[in-house]
């Protein structure tokens, strides 16, 4: 029998209708060696690096595209180097390659990414800013999945998990075509929230501890003068130049973290707007945040309703405040929102390892690791030890108490000021292409994930133009 719409079924006796049981139904089975829920950050890389390795993948997504935070966001990508910059003497290190470096260079060729453009004022934050247009990042990213061979299956719900004791046989996932089941040999969780290892009862917790958000990208301006009329308030601080619009050597990130000027420093405020931005084109501010912190975790849909309304409400006010104090900004417009508010963290997944604060800060490395990363977003109060790296251990990826499951980018890390490091865009799809090489070498061997061998998951890897370091 087809995937399709329930019919029938059954209330409660006696007229009751506090539920309602669903009859039982036949779907058809697909079946892969690897299947990717989240076609985010983390997730994309992870689904490109399955299919690489050969391994048939499967990817679903509940949008229309890839790409998650990094094109929702709308921010610059943090980072793919250490932070030589803020330490005279430190080497600098492109220290994030492979798949994530080949986005980048695809979208170089279609314009749209400012390069990995070093930092001018604000690099005791990041040595560089790596901007990108958020569009052409969701065209390229789709056509490297396709390329790799990935089954991509956008607008398309993830709606339950198959178990067999701790191992997970399937998923179940419902679209327009219906609702079907993907069996696999190997998963990985890039949802963002820990939707699939929640739903296979792994271990989690949800702290709240971050605010969401929602970003504007406001067309019909000027960054340069959006720059001078922050030097003019004595409030520039990060600035990078790089590409725009073909050009060399132009602003590309401008802001700094407050402006006092009378009217817009406490309406800013009271709307969680940030004043930092980047661009790749001459007229366009790619984004402008707007934070609220829910009273509740973001898996909560009725308190989230609430926060996309407000969120929304805010954005309309941040390109008004343009609109009346910046120079060049006076015709400006809302050229582009997210579809749905985004998180920093939703559900923390009990994973194997948990990396702490001090791992970061103090650059430690694993005999296990999957990728080395050096930055830290809270810096410059936190950076990673005389602008070195630490590395991402296999085991922080493996999900406690299921056989064959990973997590991924946002879900990992308990400790909040560690995830402020491990949570950033860059780490995440560094993640991914561990997470997705193993699946699919585990996937090969009729393996666990605990019972792959690491030489051959780092040989793959290294193959594949990660960098480890030593």
């Amino acid at each position: 029998m087809g995937a399709g719409l329930a019919r029938g079924g059954s209330a409660e006796p006696g007229g009751g209708r506090d539920y309602y049981e669903e009859p039982a139904r036949r779907l058809p089975i697909r079946k892969f060696d690897v299947v990717v829920a989240g076609a985010g950050t983390a997730g994309v890389v992870a689904a490109i690096a399955a299919a690489r390795q050969g391994a048939s993948t499967v990817l679903i997504e509940a949008k229309g595209y890839p790409g998650g935070t990094v094109t929702e966001g709308g921010t610059a990508l943090h980072s793919f180097y250490n932070l030589w910059k803020a330490f005279p003497g430190v080497a600098r290190r492109q220290v994030v390659r492979g798949i994530p470096q080949e986005i980048i260079d695809r979208l170089m060729r279609v314009g749209g990414c400012s390069g990995h453009a070093e930092m001018v004022r604000g690099f005791n934050y990041d040595s560089v800013c790596t901007a990108i247009d958020t569009e052409l990042y969701k065209l390229v990213t789709f056509e490297m999945l396709v390329e790799a061979g990935v089954f991509v299956c956008v607008n398309t719900l993830l709606a339950g998990v198959i178990m067999d004791g701790a191992r997970i046989q399937g998923v179940i996932v419902e679209s327009r075509s219906g609702r079907e089941a993907f069996e696999g040999k190997s998963f990985v969780d890039g949802t963002a929230y820990g939707d699939l290892a929640a739903g296979a009862g792994a271990q989690y917790q949800e702290p709240n501890d971050y605010a969401v958000c929602n970003s504007v990208g406001i067309g019909n301006v000027d960054i340069d003068k959006y720059h001078a009329f922050l030097e003019a308030n004595r409030a520039s601080g990060q600035l990078a130049r790089g590409m725009r619009s073909g050009q060399p050597d132009q602003i590309v990130r401008a802001g700094a973290e407050s402006v006092n000027v009378p009217g817009m420093a406490e309406a800013a405020r009271a709307i969680g707007m940030g004043m930092i931005t980047t661009t790749v084109h001459d007229n366009y501010l790619m984004f402008i945040k707007c934070n609220l912190k829910m009273p509740v975790s973001p898996t909560n849909r009725d308190e989230v309703a609430k926060a996309e309304l407000e969120i929304r409400r805010r954005m309309a006010q941040a390109v008004e405040l343009f609109r009346k104090f910046v120079p060049g900004c006076e015709k400006a417009f809302m050229a582009r929102t997210s579809p749905r508010l985004c998180i920093r963290r939703g559900r923390r997944i009990e994973c194997d390892y948990d990396i702490t604060l001090p791992d970061v800060l103090e650059g430690r490395h694993f005999d296990d690791e999957v990728m080395v990363y050096g930055f830290h977003d809270s810096a410059p109060r936190y950076q990673v030890k005389n602008g070195g790296t630490y590395g991402i251990p296999y085991r922080a990826l493996c999900v406690q108490g299921i056989e064959n499951l990973y997590a991924c980018g946002m879900m990992i890390t308990s400790n909040h000021d560690a995830h402020m490091s491990t949570r950033n865009t860059v780490c995440c799809m560094g993640q991914g292409q561990g997470a997705g090489t193993a699946a699919a070498l585990c996937a090969a061997r009729n393996l666990g994930s605990r019972d792959l061998k690491y030489p051959a998951l780092r040989q793959a890897l290294t193959r594949a133009g990660v960098f480890f370091e030593g």
